[in-house]
């Protein structure tokens, strides 16, 4: 087994995403799935059945009449976005767990997710006026070999953090050193194994690459890779203030280029994600 794989299965045996967020999955990539598979699916889970219609009745959403069924609530809110609110809600219950450290904050790295998932979601929109759920899932999924060195094997990811300085070593290269593999093939890995979307796992493969020079601004890695550029200049950091990002020459021109629309986006940003924040419960 490669050493990403070992880590894997140790995260296994300790935690790891709900199986119905697996089956949610499998029926997005499914055709002939409908509507009702995905309630019958839902219907299992009576907490995730609670939590969907708390989060469809919520602000966030702006209805005008209460949804007090699962079948209208799937309905409303479709296949892809339930999906993404499934993964957000387990992935956020992960990080809950964690008291966390002097040298770090299971919150940040939730914000971190978080603000990335938003951020993509909004770039696309608005940016490229492509549908946003893949590009939401993205952002929200691309760290998640983090959380898989981190409950795999705790010991290491303290020591990783320790060692992680502004103007020192980057994060994938000390995990190299420590692991001999890093938490973007982590989680390409699971991303596969998720059966989720090529270009998604292709994603968070590369969203640490420095060595992509002609990336396309609007592919779910440029995306991406401009998302964690934004996100780091709001004060959003996964782990630490102040690590180096550079971006690749042809997201760097795009950004240059569309500058209004970027800060206009990364004005609104912070409301997007508060919002996000009060609908999670933090």
């Amino acid at each position: 087994m490669t050493p990403a794989e070992i880590l894997i299965k140790k995260f296994k045996k300790i935690k790891t995403l709900p199986h119905i967020v697996t089956k949610l999955a499998q029926l997005i990539n499914d055709e002939n799935s409908t509507l009702q598979d995905f309630e019958e699916v839902i219907r299992l889970d009576p907490a995730l059945v609670a939590r969907l219609l708390t989060l469809v009745n919520s602000s966030y959403f702006g209805l005008t009449r209460k949804v007090d069924s699962i079948s209208r609530a799937v309905a409303l809110l479709g296949m892809k976005n339930l999906h993404n609110i499934a993964v957000t809600d387990a992935l956020q219950h992960m990080l809950r767990s964690h008291s966390g450290t002097t040298e770090f904050s299971p919150q940040a790295l939730w914000l971190h997710s978080a603000a990335s998932g938003i951020c993509c979601k909004m770039i696309a929109e608005r940016i490229f006026a492509l549908n946003g759920d893949d590009a939401y899932l993205c952002g929200i999924l691309h760290d998640i070999g983090l959380i898989v060195v981190m409950e795999a094997d705790p010991e290491v990811f303290l020591k990783l953090i320790g060692q992680l300085e502004p103007g020192g070593p980057s994060l994938v290269v000390l995990e190299r050193e420590l692991l001999q593999t890093d938490h973007s093939a982590i989680g390409y890995m699971l991303a596969q194994e998720w059966r989720l979307p090529e270009a998604i796992a292709d994603a968070i493969r590369d969203h640490h690459a420095d060595d992509l020079v002609d990336v396309a601004p609007h592919s779910p890695t440029g995306i991406l890779q401009m998302s964690e550029y934004i996100v780091q200049q709001l004060h959003f950091p996964a782990i630490k203030e102040g690590l180096a990002m550079t971006l690749a020459p042809s997201l760097a021109a795009h950004i240059q280029d569309n500058v209004e629309e970027y800060k206009v986006l990364a004005e609104d940003l912070p409301e997007e994600l508060e919002k996000t924040k009060n609908m999670y419960g933090g």
